[in-house]
């Protein structure tokens, strides 16, 4: 949980450091909960979006107010401070390894160009959310979300887009349609 609420609005490589120091200085829930508020904002704030720090100093006080079992669902999960949809099942399905939808920016627009989503930008998130737990392998979540964000990050990218080396190029709709429209063949 620490690395997703540290990577909220943030690249990885600025969040690694933070983490290691973070982590470092408070091993354990009980850890962090028992520190000055500002010495794990010290921390933090440098990542900016400083609201990060007080999320998990309240998360690491809640926990350990309940014993230190961390949630183990996703609506206690989002109980905690800091916690969204998002974040939720990041932890479920790459913590706990629950078949939990994760739909990041990378995920959204793959699935949105593959399944050839064009609806409002509300019933978007809804169909996304759907769309992302369907393609779930009962047993397999974690694998195929790492799969979908890396593929959303590394192969669809929203600028140039690597579509001759999708895996699901055959299947895409945004690559039928951008075949149609050029003319001209892309590469299999």
């Amino acid at each position: 949980m620490v690395s997703e609420v540290l990577s909220h609005q943030t690249q990885i490589a600025r969040v690694l450091p933070v983490y290691a120091r973070l982590l470092g200085r408070y091993p354990s829930v009980h850890a962090m909960a028992q520190a000055p508020l500002a010495d794990v904002k010290a921390i933090t704030d440098p990542l900016g979006y400083k609201i990060r720090g007080g999320w998990l100093h309240a998360a690491a006080l809640r926990v350990a107010e309940g014993g230190g079992v961390f949630p183990a669902t996703m609506e206690d999960l989002r109980g905690l401070p800091g916690v969204g949809r998002y974040t939720a099942g990041a932890v479920m399905s790459f913590a706990h390894r629950r078949d939990a939808p994760v739909l990041d920016t990378n995920v959204a627009r793959l699935l949105r160009r593959h399944f050839g989503v064009a609806v409002s930008a509300r019933a978007r998130t809804r169909l996304l959310w759907d769309l992302a737990a369907s393609v779930i392998p009962k047993g397999r979540g974690y694998l195929i979300n790492q799969a979908l964000m890396d593929l959303g990050a590394i192969v669809c990218r929203a600028r140039a887009p690597r579509c001759g080396d999708c895996p699901l190029r055959r299947s895409c709709i945004f690559r039928a349609n951008a075949r149609q429209e050029s003319r001209r063949p892309l590469p299999d």
